[in-house]
């Protein structure tokens, strides 16, 4: 969408949205490049350095095959597929199919507890469950629980009982109309965290992917470009994994390298980039951080391009990347609600270390206050993204209340202050409030302290975010035990294993005290900064 200019402000007087009266993402991910040439698509590396690799015509029949095993099985448009899989050719194939179908995808973080994993499948309704066999297990000690979800799939040779996607796709056909939806039709949901209350469900349009690619084009230097492949270790459950890489990439015509070890392994990562020659990569600050800890070489790196976002980089760890990964770090701002508005890109303007850049043609991002009213440059503010931006969500999933909450005048408010100097840079300054950011992840202390309520021997509890040089923040957890309860080493163990089954390995605190009060306001609302000062 990016028309080439020398510099920003070129760019910001040539640029247009185009977004056309009827958009398919699934159509533009797979089919648009199933030409007959065999283009590469998909290169899944498996944890046993086995390599598969697919291309746009056989993506093209996949989802085709799995969109019409869920016409088959009844699904309508709008109906709810979830994915809770990690990268895999079949996340992919599982969200364009039901792109291509109409109906609306919800990806599902595979760390996941029974808890997580409940809330989301009914709140959405989800009607399938596409998942391996560790994700089997989850689901059936909730599967009770879940009167919409009519099938679940499992992928491989063991479906466990269930459905087995890899029958499926045998038993389908690779020809399918894809359903002609507009750009405002749904597409996808994806669950966010907030401080109070449960996850909200940002539902988006089709339209969200066409969005993404003004700062796509921008921080990749107008990808695509000769020899391109783009890689990221973050998962494929969030927006930053799946419209930071997996589909823009797939617009684009450019190969995908799907890869995500369990764990982050430094001198795994830089071999996989080197020896699959990667040229695109997003790598979240946190996996930048280890890779500078484990001080790291490879000869054969050959990036053309770098992007970073979900917490701030710094000039230190920027010039890191520049001297031992040979690429720029530039970094993009967002969120899961109306995500890559930001950017950063020497070749149009100086990096400013600290500052998140310039707002990305396309997207009004302004200072605004508590009413939405434009702030002078300078002052501390809102950020706030003017209505009617297509990489906005459409809604909060069945949660008008919460979406109306979300705007202010002509702008959606997005949580966080900032402030814009006098040449447009914008500076992220904290949350108005109180979501975690840790190794990337935005994580609401809401869900959290419902869970560790539910153990026997609590009696209170407030999470908070405290300072981590790795991860930028670690969950910390304040708890009055109940009475007769003796705090201990092993009930703060126990208390963080509770966690860690129930939600998720990425949300369980880090870090658990004990106290006999919380500080509460007059209204019984805890004053969460008083704990965040006490460290």
């Amino acid at each position: 969408m990016l028309v080439p200019a020398d510099d920003y402000a070129g760019l910001l007087r040539a640029f247009s949205w185009q977004v056309p009266a009827r958009f398919n993402m699934g159509v533009a991910c797979a089919d648009a490049h199933a030409d007959g040439s065999g283009k590469p698509a998909l290169i899944f590396v498996e944890e046993t350095g086995a390599v598969r690799s697919y291309s746009f015509d056989e993506l093209k029949a996949l989802t085709n095959r799995f969109a019409n095993v869920l016409v088959a099985k009844g699904l309508m448009p709008g109906d709810r597929v979830a994915v809770f899989l990690p990268q895999a050719p079949e996340t992919a194939i599982a969200h364009i199919a039901a792109f291509k179908a109409g109906m609306i995808s919800m990806p599902l973080f595979t760390l996941f507890g029974d808890e997580a994993l409940e809330f989301r499948l009914a709140a959405s309704g989800a009607k399938v469950l596409v998942t391996d066999l560790g994700g089997l297990a989850k689901l059936m000690r909730v599967r009770d629980h879940l009167p919409d979800l009519a099938h679940v799939f499992v992928i491989g040779p063991d479906a466990g009982g269930a459905l087995s996607f890899d029958a499926a796709l045998a038993q389908g056909s690779d020809r399918f109309t894809p359903v002609d939806t507009g750009p405002d039709d749904p597409g996808i949901i994806i669950f966010t965290s907030g401080t109070t209350g449960n996850p909200k469900g940002a539902l988006h349009g089709h339209r969200v992917l066409l969005g993404h690619l003004p700062c796509i084009e921008f921080v990749h230097q107008y990808m695509p470009q000769p020899g391109d492949l783009h890689w990221t270790p973050a998962d494929w459950a969030w927006i930053g994994g799946l419209f930071d890489v997996l589909f823009p990439s797939l617009y684009f015509g450019v190969p995908v390298l799907a890869h995500r070890a369990k764990k982050f392994d430094p001198d795994a990562a830089m071999a996989l980039m080197a020896d699959h020659h990667v040229r695109n990569v997003f790598l979240p600050p946190t996996a930048l951080k280890l890779l500078r800890q484990a001080d790291v070489k490879h000869s054969g790196l050959k990036l053309r391009s770098l992007l970073t976002g979900g917490e701030t980089l710094g000039a230190e760890l920027g010039a890191f990347v520049q001297e031992r990964l040979g690429v720029e770090a530039r970094e993009i701002y967002g969120q899961t609600e109306c995500n890559l508005v930001v950017g950063s890109n020497s070749g149009f303007f100086p990096i400013r270390p600290g500052s998140m850049g310039k707002a990305i043609p396309g997207h009004d991002v302004r200072i605004v206050d508590d009413a939405g009213v434009e702030l002078p440059r300078g002052t501390e503010g809102h950020i706030g993204i003017r209505r009617g931006d297509p990489v906005m969500m459409l809604e909060y999933w069945k949660n008008p209340e919460a979406t109306a909450h979300k705007y202010a005048g002509d702008f959606l408010l997005t949580g966080d202050m900032g402030r814009q100097d006098e040449e447009g840079y914008l500076w992220y300054v904290g949350r108005a409030d109180d979501v975690i950011t840790s190794a990337g992840y935005r994580i609401g202390p809401g869900e959290i302290e419902d869970c560790i309520l539910k153990h026997p021997a609590v009696a209170l509890v407030a999470v908070v975010g405290v300072p981590d040089a790795l991860r930028t923040e670690a969950v910390k957890a304040w708890i009055v035990p109940k009475p007769g309860v003796a705090p201990s080493e092993a009930l703060a163990k126990d208390i963080q294993d509770f966690v860690k089954t129930r939600l998720s390995a990425h949300e369980y605190p880090r870090h658990v005290a004990f106290t006999d009060t919380l500080p509460m306001t007059a209204t019984g609302k805890i004053l969460r900064r008083e704990l965040r000062a006490r460290g």
